[in-house]
């Protein structure tokens, strides 16, 4: 059976190195894998939690979607800058309106840890950063820890492998040729 990955470029903006980075990623693993690719930048939706988990706020079509998505890939890709310490806005609204009870977790009794519902997935993340090499395990540590161990790992996707390109603004074409490369390369191998 082919490996099914999602790839999810969750940059806001529509061109961008974290879109350059997607585009890779999925030329080079459609060749040996199913994908599936979302770009945050296209999705139209209110990336508020209106009513919390108190009342049901109805999915737009393209939410519909990246749960199907969900659901029905192995593997999952999110390429994401890190922006003021975090992800982007609207992709932390993303996984508000999607990771939701009875989707991606749900509370069973007076038990006060969820039971996990996508359990059996892996995830990459590929993280961009402008912060220099020396701050950006500092810099990147509070994004990884809200995408990874307390959205993704809470809802049973196993520990996420990271990858941190650091210094965008500084870069040069040397560093620009590596990183995209080492994506291909995780591309190739499904990673």
């Amino acid at each position: 059976m082919t490996k099914k990955i999602l790839v999810l470029d969750g940059n806001p903006k529509s061109r961008s190195f974290c879109q350059h980075l997607s585009d890779l990623y999925e030329i080079e693993a459609s060749e040996y894998f199913n994908i599936k690719r979302f770009n945050l930048s296209q999705m139209v939706f209110n990336p508020s939690l209106e009513n919390g988990y108190e009342a049901r706020q109805e999915l737009e079509p393209c939410l519909v979607d990246f749960q199907k998505a969900i659901l029905w890939a192995d593997h999952i890709v999110i390429v994401t800058p890190i922006w003021w310490g975090g992800i982007p806005a609207k992709l932390k609204g993303l996984f508000d309106r999607v990771f939701l009870p009875d989707f991606s977790f749900k509370y069973e009794g007076n038990n006060p840890l969820p039971l996990q519902l996508l359990k059996g997935k892996t995830s990459r993340i590929i993280m961009t950063m402008d912060a220099p090499s020396d701050y950006a395990q500092e810099q990147a540590a509070p994004a990884i820890a809200q995408l990874d161990l307390y959205t993704l790992q809470f809802c049973g996707i196993e520990k996420a492998k990271i990858n941190l390109l650091d210094s965008m603004i500084s870069a040069n074409s040397d560093n620009k040729l590596y990183w995209e490369t080492q994506v291909k390369d995780l591309a190739s191998k499904g990673e």
